[in-house]
């Protein structure tokens, strides 16, 4: 169906499905109240689109129904009421009424702020089960929301706004993915509700790839960031990073070098030997910005997809996120734990750190971003890099801190290290003291070998055809982009044989 790209409201929303004689199904909801079904309703024409509403909100009816979960906000809960209510759908009606009907299940467990709490993680997981014809295999989608409303009656109202909104695009969207993840905050905004997971499955959505409708996600502003497991598959950042210790290294990863690797196996072994984070689950990630993926101007999707899919063959969790500086993704990790935060990084992204231009929106300037940044047990793993390297970092753009600068008397083998780097003289007692105090400290262990490697070259050669590319990624990596014919990679022309004809002159 076809719609022009006015912004529908929630009643018109509701009330097009209800007048849909195809559409009919069960509204279950626990937390909350019904607050989708409470939309349909209020809409009119309901009876030709609800088949049963219900809300097992006590846990003893909730387990005898539905069946127990670790959690009852969880995935798994909503898993379990969308299997329970679809399968009872079917088998009590698919006889009457399935030749011409559209079934469908929606389903919401969702936690808002308490009447007796003034604990505000407000958050649920919504899905729907439907059948895109009569008689088809149910395809499905599922998300999960954070409300940020102050309210628990405006928390209300914005689920059965979404809850509707997902319903609309399910029905009307889904040949549409970006139209779809648009549609989820129509009469809501960014303001008052994130999504920041969704999954699509079934038939219906047979072509569509979760990492990119995740990656829409942050572009089109509905969260900051997302996550993908080493097998791609589309991880919720909340169940992901509750309670763990975190470290995160920030690159390009176009493609991923034995750099990026090293820098991270070095930066992995100082950190869980750290006093605060010995005994304690850690998550390690690979983590791009958006303004990364962007840098050429448009959002280049095998691009992405090729880098995520790479970090993968390394068996590397993947997140991308909407903060630019560092002192914003610290704070998004603090959202989920209380432990220690590692950043791993290079000589080039620390000085970007001291580079006081980002932070003139900050009314403290790059004193606040600090204190934002290291106020709880965050630290800063920098990675060496050759002197020659540096320069030539610096000739092709990089810009370092406003007077920063290193030594050019030092031999050319000598590295440029988080001890002997310079800053602009007016921040040295700054980094001095992040130095002895150490918030920012230096990796040892470093394999020399691979410090002259950068993406950048590796892209260029693999252009150029230079074999030698080969050598500056793992080896999974190589043959993953030899196989996939990634980055611009062509296989070699074939060597002549002694059976082809020979050119005389």
């Amino acid at each position: 169906m076809s719609e022009k790209k006015e912004l529908l409201t929630t009643n018109r929303k509701a009330l097009t499905i209800n007048l849909d004689e195809r559409a009919y199904g069960t509204f279950a909801e626990i937390g909350a109240g019904q607050e989708v079904a409470r939309v349909f309703f209020q809409a009119g024409g309901a009876a030709g689109t609800v088949a049963k509403t219900i809300s097992a909100y006590d846990m003893n009816f909730s387990d005898a129904i539905y069946g127990k979960a670790p959690r009852y906000v969880s995935q798994e809960r909503l898993g379990l009421m969308l299997d329970h209510e679809y399968n009872l759908l079917i088998e009590r009606l698919a006889a009457q009424r399935g030749e011409r009907t559209h079934f469908f299940v929606f389903a919401d467990t969702v936690a808002t702020k308490g009447f007796k709490t003034a604990s505000n993680d407000a958050h649920g997981w919504l899905g729907v089960r439907f059948q895109s014809e009569p008689g088809s295999a149910p395809s499905e989608v599922v998300l999960h929301v954070r409300m940020w409303d102050k309210e628990n009656v405006l928390q209300q109202d914005a689920l059965g706004v979404a809850g509707t909104n997902l319903m609309y695009a399910a029905f009307y969207y889904r040949d549409d993915p970006k139209r779809f993840i648009e549609s989820l905050v129509d009469n809501l905004g960014i303001e008052r509700l994130e999504v920041d997971m969704l999954k699509f499955s079934g038939p219906a959505f047979a072509q569509v790839d979760n990492r990119l409708m995740s990656l829409y996600l942050v572009q089109h502003g509905l969260t900051n960031a997302v996550m993908f497991g080493p097998e791609g598959n589309v991880l919720q950042p909340s169940e992901v990073l509750y309670k763990k210790a975190i470290l995160v290294e920030r690159g390009s990863f176009r493609p991923v070098t034995h750099v990026n690797v090293d820098m991270l196996n070095c930066a992995t072994a100082q950190f869980v030997q750290e006093p605060d984070v010995k005994g304690k689950d850690v998550v390690v990630i690979m983590e791009i910005t958006m303004n990364n993926l962007l840098a050429a101007g448009e959002l280049d999707a095998p691009d992405f997809l090729s880098r995520v899919d790479l970090l993968g063959e390394l068996g590397f969790a993947t997140m991308i996120s909407n903060y630019s500086e560092y002192y914003r993704l610290t704070s998004y990790f603090r959202r989920y734990t209380k432990e220690m935060i590692g950043v791993s990084m290079g000589i080039n992204n620390l000085l970007e750190i001291f580079n006081e231009k980002y932070y003139e929106h900050l009314e403290g300037g790059i004193l606040e971003s600090f204190g934002r940044m290291f106020k709880n047990a965050v630290k800063l793993y920098v990675y060496p890099m050759r002197q020659e390297a540096f320069d030539r970092y610096l000739n092709v753009g990089g810009v370092a801190a406003p007077g920063s600068h290193v030594g050019h008397a030092f031999a050319a083998n000598v590295l440029i290290t988080a001890k002997n780097v310079h800053v602009a003289p007016h921040l040295r007692n700054l980094y001095d003291h992040l130095l002895e105090n150490h918030y920012i400290d230096t990796l040892v262990g470093f394999d020399r070998d691979v410090l002259g490697i950068f993406s950048r070259d590796v892209l260029q050669r693999i252009r150029e055809a230079d074999p030698i590319w080969e050598q500056m990624v793992p080896p999974t990596v190589a043959l993953a982009i030899k196989k996939r014919r990634l980055f611009g990679y062509v296989d070699p022309e074939p060597a002549p044989t002694s059976s082809d004809p020979v050119a005389v002159g």
